[in-house]
Protein backbone atom coordinates (compact mmCIF):
# COMPACT_ATOMS: atom_id res chain seq x y z
CA UNK A 1 0.00 0.00 0.00
CA UNK A 2 1.45 3.56 -0.92
CA UNK A 3 2.07 6.32 1.51
CA UNK A 4 -0.90 8.47 0.26
CA UNK A 5 -3.20 4.61 0.19
CA UNK A 6 -2.57 4.59 4.20
CA UNK A 7 -3.06 8.22 4.75
CA UNK A 8 -6.33 7.98 3.38
CA UNK A 9 -6.91 4.96 5.05
CA UNK A 10 -5.76 6.57 8.35
CA UNK A 11 -7.89 9.69 7.75
CA UNK A 12 -10.94 7.36 6.97
CA UNK A 13 -10.30 5.42 10.69
CA UNK A 14 -9.83 9.13 12.50
CA UNK A 15 -13.38 10.10 10.90
CA UNK A 16 -15.16 7.22 11.79
CA UNK A 17 -13.82 7.72 15.47
CA UNK A 18 -14.49 10.87 15.64
CA UNK A 19 -17.87 10.99 14.54
CA UNK A 20 -18.71 7.68 17.10
CA UNK A 21 -17.38 9.88 20.10
CA UNK A 22 -19.78 13.07 18.36
CA UNK A 23 -22.48 10.40 18.47
CA UNK A 24 -21.49 9.38 22.21
CA UNK A 25 -21.29 12.91 23.52
CA UNK A 26 -24.86 14.13 21.55
CA UNK A 27 -26.50 11.06 22.81
CA UNK A 28 -25.27 12.14 26.61
CA UNK A 29 -25.98 16.09 26.12
CA UNK A 30 -29.32 15.34 25.08
CA UNK A 31 -29.36 17.79 21.98
CA UNK A 32 -30.57 21.07 21.49
CA UNK A 33 -28.18 24.30 20.56
CA UNK A 34 -26.12 23.82 23.70
CA UNK A 35 -24.33 20.49 23.28
CA UNK A 36 -21.83 21.67 20.44
CA UNK A 37 -21.79 18.26 18.53
CA UNK A 38 -23.37 19.57 15.25
CA UNK A 39 -24.32 15.59 15.13
CA UNK A 40 -28.06 14.60 13.84
CA UNK A 41 -29.40 11.28 15.07
CA UNK A 42 -31.22 8.60 12.84
CA UNK A 43 -33.01 5.84 12.86
CA UNK A 44 -32.75 3.67 16.28
CA UNK A 45 -30.14 6.43 17.39
CA UNK A 46 -33.45 8.61 17.64
CA UNK A 47 -35.86 6.33 18.94
CA UNK A 48 -33.36 5.37 21.66
CA UNK A 49 -32.57 9.48 22.38
CA UNK A 50 -36.50 9.76 22.10
CA UNK A 51 -36.66 7.29 24.95
CA UNK A 52 -34.35 9.06 27.02
CA UNK A 53 -35.68 12.48 26.57
CA UNK A 54 -39.00 11.18 27.51
CA UNK A 55 -37.61 10.48 30.82
CA UNK A 56 -34.28 12.82 31.56
CA UNK A 57 -35.07 15.79 28.98
CA UNK A 58 -36.81 18.27 31.68
CA UNK A 59 -39.92 19.32 29.72
CA UNK A 60 -43.49 18.00 30.27
CA UNK A 61 -44.47 17.24 26.39
CA UNK A 62 -44.39 13.96 24.82
CA UNK A 63 -43.21 14.78 21.50
CA UNK A 64 -40.02 16.50 20.60
CA UNK A 65 -39.18 20.02 20.72
CA UNK A 66 -37.22 20.15 17.40
CA UNK A 67 -34.75 18.92 15.43
CA UNK A 68 -32.18 17.29 17.59
CA UNK A 69 -33.81 18.36 20.71
CA UNK A 70 -35.02 16.12 23.57
CA UNK A 71 -38.50 16.77 25.33
CA UNK A 72 -39.54 15.07 28.46
CA UNK A 73 -42.64 13.43 29.45
CA UNK A 74 -44.78 10.09 29.13
CA UNK A 75 -48.04 11.43 30.01
CA UNK A 76 -50.33 10.52 31.98
CA UNK A 77 -52.15 7.86 30.31
CA UNK A 78 -51.03 3.75 30.87
CA UNK A 79 -50.24 3.68 27.37
CA UNK A 80 -47.79 6.05 26.82
CA UNK A 81 -46.19 4.32 29.08
CA UNK A 82 -46.58 0.64 28.27
CA UNK A 83 -44.88 1.92 24.93
CA UNK A 84 -42.27 3.83 26.55
CA UNK A 85 -41.62 0.39 28.53
CA UNK A 86 -41.28 -1.70 25.77
CA UNK A 87 -39.06 0.66 23.81
CA UNK A 88 -36.40 0.96 26.54
CA UNK A 89 -36.47 -3.10 26.70
CA UNK A 90 -35.54 -2.99 22.92
CA UNK A 91 -32.97 -0.42 22.97
CA UNK A 92 -31.34 -0.79 26.32
CA UNK A 93 -29.58 -3.89 28.60
CA UNK A 94 -31.87 -5.48 31.23
CA UNK A 95 -29.82 -3.39 33.78
CA UNK A 96 -30.38 -0.11 32.59
CA UNK A 97 -33.59 -0.73 31.77
CA UNK A 98 -34.44 -1.55 36.12
CA UNK A 99 -32.79 2.08 36.61
CA UNK A 100 -34.76 3.82 34.11
CA UNK A 101 -37.65 2.30 35.51
CA UNK A 102 -36.98 2.81 39.11
CA UNK A 103 -36.28 6.64 37.85
CA UNK A 104 -39.13 7.12 35.93
CA UNK A 105 -41.49 5.97 39.00
CA UNK A 106 -39.78 8.49 41.28
CA UNK A 107 -38.98 11.42 38.82
CA UNK A 108 -42.81 11.28 37.02
CA UNK A 109 -44.76 9.63 39.60
CA UNK A 110 -45.75 6.52 37.65
CA UNK A 111 -46.81 4.78 40.93
CA UNK A 112 -50.33 4.65 40.27
CA UNK A 113 -49.86 3.42 36.83
CA UNK A 114 -48.36 0.08 38.29
CA UNK A 115 -51.86 -0.70 40.12
CA UNK A 116 -53.01 -1.58 36.51
CA UNK A 117 -52.40 -5.19 35.41
CA UNK A 118 -51.50 -4.35 31.62
CA UNK A 119 -48.83 -2.53 33.10
CA UNK A 120 -46.97 -4.74 35.44
CA UNK A 121 -46.87 -7.15 32.56
CA UNK A 122 -45.11 -4.64 30.73
CA UNK A 123 -42.39 -3.82 33.54
CA UNK A 124 -38.97 -5.70 33.91
CA UNK A 125 -39.11 -7.11 37.30
CA UNK A 126 -36.25 -6.16 40.11
CA UNK A 127 -35.54 -5.63 43.50
CA UNK A 128 -36.68 -1.88 43.31
CA UNK A 129 -40.13 -2.71 41.50
CA UNK A 130 -40.99 -5.52 44.08
CA UNK A 131 -40.67 -2.43 47.27
CA UNK A 132 -42.59 -0.02 44.81
CA UNK A 133 -45.20 -2.67 44.86
CA UNK A 134 -45.21 -3.88 48.38
CA UNK A 135 -45.88 -0.43 49.52
CA UNK A 136 -48.71 -0.52 47.33
CA UNK A 137 -49.54 -3.33 48.35
CA UNK A 138 -53.19 -2.10 50.52
CA UNK A 139 -54.30 0.28 47.99
CA UNK A 140 -53.92 -2.56 44.87
CA UNK A 141 -57.25 -3.57 43.29
CA UNK A 142 -58.30 -7.22 43.32
CA UNK A 143 -57.63 -7.49 39.34
CA UNK A 144 -53.83 -6.42 40.17
CA UNK A 145 -53.18 -8.59 42.74
CA UNK A 146 -52.58 -11.90 40.86
CA UNK A 147 -50.29 -10.23 38.47
CA UNK A 148 -47.86 -8.07 41.13
CA UNK A 149 -48.06 -11.73 43.07
CA UNK A 150 -46.35 -13.11 39.49
CA UNK A 151 -43.98 -10.01 39.13
CA UNK A 152 -42.55 -10.61 42.60
CA UNK A 153 -42.43 -14.32 42.65
CA UNK A 154 -40.13 -14.07 39.56
CA UNK A 155 -37.94 -11.90 41.24
CA UNK A 156 -37.66 -14.42 44.48
CA UNK A 157 -36.95 -17.03 42.07
CA UNK A 158 -34.20 -15.13 40.23
CA UNK A 159 -32.55 -14.40 43.73
CA UNK A 160 -33.51 -17.35 45.11
CA UNK A 161 -31.23 -19.08 42.25
CA UNK A 162 -28.90 -16.83 42.79
CA UNK A 163 -28.40 -16.91 46.21
CA UNK A 164 -29.37 -19.93 47.55
CA UNK A 165 -26.90 -22.81 47.01
CA UNK A 166 -24.19 -20.84 48.49
CA UNK A 167 -25.66 -19.36 51.74
CA UNK A 168 -26.35 -23.32 52.29
CA UNK A 169 -22.94 -24.26 51.74
CA UNK A 170 -21.33 -21.67 53.32
CA UNK A 171 -23.83 -21.95 56.56
CA UNK A 172 -23.05 -26.26 56.42
CA UNK A 173 -19.65 -25.78 56.78
CA UNK A 174 -19.70 -23.03 59.58
CA UNK A 175 -21.77 -25.26 61.29
CA UNK A 176 -19.42 -28.25 60.92
CA UNK A 177 -16.88 -26.34 62.46
CA UNK A 178 -18.67 -24.82 65.40
CA UNK A 179 -19.27 -28.75 66.49
CA UNK A 180 -15.59 -29.55 67.79
CA UNK A 181 -15.25 -33.00 68.79
CA UNK A 182 -11.98 -34.52 70.37
CA UNK A 183 -11.50 -37.85 68.98
CA UNK A 184 -12.34 -36.78 65.01
CA UNK A 185 -11.71 -39.09 62.20
CA UNK A 186 -8.39 -37.96 59.95
CA UNK A 187 -9.78 -35.94 57.54
CA UNK A 188 -11.78 -34.11 59.98
CA UNK A 189 -9.32 -33.15 62.48
CA UNK A 190 -8.68 -29.08 62.64
CA UNK A 191 -5.44 -28.41 62.52
CA UNK A 192 -4.77 -25.27 63.30
CA UNK A 193 -6.46 -25.29 66.52
CA UNK A 194 -4.97 -28.86 67.64
CA UNK A 195 -1.93 -27.16 67.12
CA UNK A 196 -2.91 -24.28 69.54
CA UNK A 197 -4.04 -26.66 72.16
CA UNK A 198 -0.77 -28.89 71.86
CA UNK A 199 1.91 -26.42 72.09
CA UNK A 200 2.97 -27.10 74.93
CA UNK A 201 4.33 -30.64 74.00
CA UNK A 202 6.32 -28.84 71.50
CA UNK A 203 10.01 -30.93 71.40
CA UNK A 204 12.35 -28.60 70.50
CA UNK A 205 14.92 -31.66 69.47
CA UNK A 206 12.24 -32.62 67.10
CA UNK A 207 11.36 -29.21 66.03
CA UNK A 208 7.64 -30.84 66.22
CA UNK A 209 4.57 -30.63 68.32
CA UNK A 210 2.86 -33.89 69.81
CA UNK A 211 -0.49 -33.76 69.51
CA UNK A 212 -1.95 -35.62 72.87
CA UNK A 213 -5.65 -33.73 72.16
CA UNK A 214 -6.85 -33.73 69.12
CA UNK A 215 -9.56 -31.37 68.53
CA UNK A 216 -11.82 -31.58 65.21
CA UNK A 217 -15.13 -31.00 63.30
CA UNK A 218 -17.97 -32.93 64.14
CA UNK A 219 -21.11 -32.95 61.32
CA UNK A 220 -23.56 -30.43 62.11
CA UNK A 221 -26.46 -32.00 60.51
CA UNK A 222 -27.86 -33.86 63.61
CA UNK A 223 -25.25 -32.98 66.52
CA UNK A 224 -25.88 -29.48 66.50
CA UNK A 225 -28.56 -26.92 65.94
CA UNK A 226 -28.29 -22.78 66.59
CA UNK A 227 -31.18 -20.59 66.08
CA UNK A 228 -31.60 -17.52 63.92
CA UNK A 229 -33.53 -14.88 64.43
CA UNK A 230 -34.03 -12.03 61.76
CA UNK A 231 -35.86 -8.70 62.71
CA UNK A 232 -36.38 -6.41 60.27
CA UNK A 233 -37.27 -3.05 60.26
CA UNK A 234 -40.18 -2.62 57.48
CA UNK A 235 -39.89 0.97 56.78
CA UNK A 236 -40.44 2.73 53.33
CA UNK A 237 -36.57 3.25 53.19
CA UNK A 238 -35.37 -0.47 53.95
CA UNK A 239 -37.46 -2.00 50.73
CA UNK A 240 -35.05 -3.81 49.46
CA UNK A 241 -33.73 -5.10 52.38
CA UNK A 242 -37.07 -6.88 53.03
CA UNK A 243 -37.09 -8.75 49.85
CA UNK A 244 -33.50 -10.04 50.07
CA UNK A 245 -34.16 -10.87 54.08
CA UNK A 246 -37.31 -12.97 53.14
CA UNK A 247 -35.53 -14.68 50.95
CA UNK A 248 -32.53 -15.17 52.55
CA UNK A 249 -35.10 -16.28 55.57
CA UNK A 250 -36.34 -18.78 53.71
CA UNK A 251 -33.22 -20.10 52.65
CA UNK A 252 -32.45 -20.58 56.30
CA UNK A 253 -35.68 -22.20 57.23
CA UNK A 254 -35.18 -24.66 54.64
CA UNK A 255 -31.97 -26.01 56.89
CA UNK A 256 -32.99 -28.44 59.22
CA UNK A 257 -30.10 -27.73 61.23
CA UNK A 258 -31.23 -23.70 61.75
CA UNK A 259 -34.46 -22.76 63.29
CA UNK A 260 -34.96 -19.52 61.88
CA UNK A 261 -37.77 -16.70 63.20
CA UNK A 262 -38.88 -14.20 60.35
CA UNK A 263 -40.06 -10.68 62.83
CA UNK A 264 -41.45 -7.59 60.73
CA UNK A 265 -42.15 -4.18 62.51
CA UNK A 266 -42.54 -0.60 62.44
CA UNK A 267 -44.79 0.91 65.65
CA UNK A 268 -45.94 -3.14 66.13
CA UNK A 269 -44.29 -6.30 65.14
CA UNK A 270 -45.21 -9.25 62.99
CA UNK A 271 -44.18 -12.98 63.25
CA UNK A 272 -44.10 -14.11 59.77
CA UNK A 273 -41.97 -17.40 61.15
CA UNK A 274 -45.66 -20.40 59.73
CA UNK A 275 -44.62 -18.10 56.18
CA UNK A 276 -41.34 -18.90 55.43
CA UNK A 277 -41.85 -21.55 53.00
CA UNK A 278 -42.82 -18.97 50.92
CA UNK A 279 -40.97 -16.14 50.49
CA UNK A 280 -43.57 -14.00 48.30
CA UNK A 281 -46.55 -14.98 51.42
CA UNK A 282 -43.39 -12.78 53.31
CA UNK A 283 -43.84 -10.00 51.77
CA UNK A 284 -47.06 -9.69 50.81
CA UNK A 285 -47.86 -9.77 55.08
CA UNK A 286 -45.13 -6.52 55.52
CA UNK A 287 -46.52 -3.23 55.10
CA UNK A 288 -43.82 -0.91 53.74
CA UNK A 289 -43.87 2.58 55.39
CA UNK A 290 -45.08 3.76 58.72
CA UNK A 291 -42.61 4.70 61.89
CA UNK A 292 -40.41 2.18 63.59
CA UNK A 293 -39.98 1.02 67.29
CA UNK A 294 -37.09 -1.01 67.37
CA UNK A 295 -37.28 -1.68 71.10
CA UNK A 296 -40.66 -3.61 71.33
CA UNK A 297 -39.50 -5.48 68.37
CA UNK A 298 -36.23 -6.32 70.17
CA UNK A 299 -38.24 -7.42 73.11
CA UNK A 300 -40.36 -9.91 71.04
CA UNK A 301 -37.70 -11.26 70.12
CA UNK A 302 -35.78 -11.52 72.98
CA UNK A 303 -39.01 -13.66 74.73
CA UNK A 304 -38.66 -15.98 72.29
CA UNK A 305 -35.04 -16.73 72.83
CA UNK A 306 -34.38 -20.27 74.78
CA UNK A 307 -30.74 -20.86 74.21
CA UNK A 308 -29.14 -17.46 74.05
CA UNK A 309 -25.49 -19.51 73.47
CA UNK A 310 -26.75 -21.25 70.38
CA UNK A 311 -28.64 -17.77 69.25
CA UNK A 312 -27.78 -15.37 66.66
CA UNK A 313 -30.30 -11.81 66.66
CA UNK A 314 -29.66 -10.33 63.11
CA UNK A 315 -31.08 -6.62 62.99
CA UNK A 316 -31.57 -5.52 59.83
CA UNK A 317 -32.47 -1.37 60.41
CA UNK A 318 -31.51 1.93 59.51
CA UNK A 319 -31.57 2.36 63.21
CA UNK A 320 -33.86 5.51 63.28
CA UNK A 321 -35.53 4.70 66.66
CA UNK A 322 -39.36 6.12 67.35
CA UNK A 323 -39.09 4.03 71.15
CA UNK A 324 -37.28 4.16 73.98
CA UNK A 325 -33.79 4.11 73.06
CA UNK A 326 -32.25 3.79 76.45
CA UNK A 327 -34.49 0.41 76.53
CA UNK A 328 -33.20 -0.64 73.24
CA UNK A 329 -29.64 -0.55 74.08
CA UNK A 330 -30.37 -1.98 77.20
CA UNK A 331 -31.86 -5.08 75.92
CA UNK A 332 -29.36 -5.53 72.71
CA UNK A 333 -26.54 -5.40 76.00
CA UNK A 334 -28.72 -8.67 77.89
CA UNK A 335 -28.60 -10.38 74.88
CA UNK A 336 -24.93 -10.05 74.56
CA UNK A 337 -24.60 -10.86 77.96
CA UNK A 338 -26.28 -14.14 77.93
CA UNK A 339 -23.96 -15.14 74.99
CA UNK A 340 -26.35 -14.03 72.33
CA UNK A 341 -24.55 -13.31 68.64
CA UNK A 342 -25.89 -10.00 67.81
CA UNK A 343 -25.83 -8.71 63.83
CA UNK A 344 -26.69 -5.18 63.23
CA UNK A 345 -26.98 -4.40 59.17
CA UNK A 346 -27.83 -1.10 58.43
CA UNK A 347 -29.03 -2.54 55.30
CA UNK A 348 -29.16 -6.00 53.01
CA UNK A 349 -28.94 -4.28 49.88
CA UNK A 350 -26.73 -3.65 47.10
CA UNK A 351 -27.88 -0.16 47.16
CA UNK A 352 -24.42 1.72 48.39
CA UNK A 353 -24.00 3.60 51.46
CA UNK A 354 -27.41 3.84 53.42
CA UNK A 355 -28.61 6.21 55.68
CA UNK A 356 -28.93 5.74 59.26
CA UNK A 357 -29.19 6.92 62.62
CA UNK A 358 -25.05 7.02 63.57
CA UNK A 359 -25.56 7.95 67.03
CA UNK A 360 -27.20 4.57 67.51
CA UNK A 361 -24.76 3.02 65.49
CA UNK A 362 -22.02 4.25 67.92
CA UNK A 363 -23.76 2.96 70.70
CA UNK A 364 -24.21 -0.14 69.84
CA UNK A 365 -20.47 -0.80 68.43
CA UNK A 366 -19.59 0.16 71.91
CA UNK A 367 -21.76 -2.87 73.28
CA UNK A 368 -19.93 -5.15 70.69
CA UNK A 369 -22.19 -4.69 67.88
CA UNK A 370 -21.43 -3.01 65.36
CA UNK A 371 -23.45 -1.96 63.01
CA UNK A 372 -22.72 -1.97 58.94
CA UNK A 373 -24.50 -2.28 55.55
CA UNK A 374 -23.98 -5.76 53.85
CA UNK A 375 -24.17 -6.80 50.31
CA UNK A 376 -26.45 -9.86 49.38
CA UNK A 377 -23.39 -11.73 48.38
CA UNK A 378 -21.40 -11.14 51.76
CA UNK A 379 -24.61 -12.05 53.80
CA UNK A 380 -23.69 -15.93 53.60
CA UNK A 381 -20.22 -14.74 55.08
CA UNK A 382 -21.87 -12.56 58.01
CA UNK A 383 -24.24 -15.23 59.15
CA UNK A 384 -21.53 -18.09 58.93
CA UNK A 385 -18.84 -16.18 61.32
CA UNK A 386 -21.69 -15.14 63.43
CA UNK A 387 -22.70 -18.87 63.74
CA UNK A 388 -18.94 -20.10 64.29
CA UNK A 389 -18.72 -16.57 67.28
CA UNK A 390 -15.92 -15.39 65.17
CA UNK A 391 -15.35 -11.65 64.04
CA UNK A 392 -17.45 -10.26 61.64
CA UNK A 393 -16.43 -9.74 58.05
CA UNK A 394 -17.28 -6.07 58.07
CA UNK A 395 -16.94 -4.27 54.36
Amino acid sequence: MSRTESQAVAGVGADTAGGERLRRWRMVLGGGEGDGTGCVLGGRDAAMDAALGALYGGGTGTGRKGAGERSAGLGGSAPNVARWLGDIRTYFPGSVVQVMQRDAIERLGLSALLLEPEMLEAVEPDVHLVGTLLSLNKAMPETTKETARAVVRKVVEQLEKKLAARTRATLTGALDRSARISRPRHHDIDWDRTIRANLKNYLPEYRTVVPERLVGYGRAAQSVKKEVILCIDQSGSMAASVVYASVFGAVLASMRSIATRLVVFDTAVVDLTDQLDDPVDVLFGTQLGGGTDINRALAYCQSKITRPADTVVVLISDLYEGGIRNEMLKRVAAMKAAGVEFVTLLALSDEGAPAYDHEHAAALAALGAPAFACTPDLFPDVMAAALEKRPLPMP
